[in-house]
């Protein structure tokens, strides 16, 4: 989901929250069989501590595709022609790690999302050979997300070298912005596959709040389940790009360099013996998509669970700090960004 609540704690929080944090058997939240000190049941994949973080590829699609994606109104795209090609040019270059960084240059080296999103569009050289575009274009960001604000002023700084007047506009979260895409008040928003995707399903006007998913890891799939979706309510999209932000789960770079790993098959492969330890919220060990998804899809075993908070600080630290070896974070977090 887009949008999440993010917890923050302070140091003394933090020390207090890892130091009763308690560990049990695979799927539960601290009442299972574990060692009460959390000694696991062998020591091929111990936590090992490092300030770098990685992630570990989701090779079997663990997680629905959340690939960025232009959403048009469907009124907008038909009057421009060039509207959605021109945005599909940022479609075609965006990638996880180009988001990694950007969202560390703002939120990190405290850059403005404008001025990021002016050197992106210059370093990947998209300016040159988009034409076609004219009158103004109002493209929405969600003001309390950094992600959100950079991607709309990449693809205003697009719209803009093709001919449009492309101007952004701070919005809220998407029970408000999605109607002012659909109505036309707003024409362009940077938007996520699979979330929009079900956010969509669910409407009333569409197949309701109690409509059986659609989304998949497929993004192919999940591209074929929205188009007629988007079509009941106005709204055409773009081409998804390689970029993402969803679940992901990290581990330290010294961790994965020490077991020679980059996907969570091999991780699987690597630590047959029970010896991981897992961080998350506290709603992780119950929740398909978290503890239950990596033990169903990939065979993993956890030597215990610590519950910390959902891709924030005190996963990131308890990683880091060598108290757990795997978390879940967000893929395109700023502090995965390599120094």
């Amino acid at each position: 989901m887009r949008l999440r609540a993010r917890t923050l704690l302070t140091p003394l929080a933090l020390t207090a929250v890892l130091a009763t944090a308690a560990c049990g058997d695979s799927g539960s939240s601290g009442t299972g069989g574990a060692a009460a000190n959390g000694s696991a049941s062998g020591d091929a994949c111990v936590p090992v501590a490092g300030d770098q973080l990685v992630v570990l590829d989701d090779d079997q699609h663990l997680q629905n595709a959340d690939n960025v994606i232009p959403a048009v109104n469907a009124a907008a795209a038909a009057a421009n022609p060039a509207l959605l090609p021109t945005l599909n040019k940022v479609s075609e270059v965006l990638t996880t790690d180009d988001l990694v960084r950007m969202n560390a240059a703002v939120d990190v080296q405290r850059q403005s999302a404008e001025d990021v999103a002016a050197a992106y569009v210059a370093d990947k050289g998209l300016a040159p050979g988009v034409s076609g575009g004219s009158g103004p274009i109002v493209v929405g960001g969600t003001s309390t997300f950094t992600e959100s604000l950079v991607l709309a002023n990449v693809y205003a700084d697009v719209l803009d070298a093709a001919g449009f007047d492309a101007t952004v506009q701070g919005v809220g979260n998407r029970e408000l912005y999605l109607p002012a895409l659909e109505r036309g008040e707003i024409q362009v928003f940077p938007e996520y596959l699979s979330t929009v995707t079900e956010f969509i399903n669910k409407q009333p006007e569409v197949n309701g709040p109690d409509a059986e998913p659609v989304a998949s890891g497929d993004v192919d799939a999940t591209v074929a389940a929205l188009e007629p979706l988007a079509d009941k309510v106005g709204l055409v999209f773009g081409t998804p790009s390689e970029a993402t932000d969803q679940n992901a789960f990290a581990v330290t770079k010294a961790f994965a360099d020490q077991l020679d790993i980059s996907t969570l098959s091999e991780l699987a492969d690597a630590c047959g013996d029970g010896s991981l330890t897992l961080a998350g919220p506290t709603e992780c060990p119950t929740r398909p998509f978290c503890q239950p998804g990596l033990e169903d899809t990939y065979g993993l075993q956890f030597a215990g669970f610590t519950p910390t908070d959902t891709g924030g600080p005190l996963t990131k630290t308890a990683i880091q700090q060598g108290d757990v070896s795997i978390g879940l974070v967000f893929s395109s977090d700023g502090a995965l960004a390599q120094g």
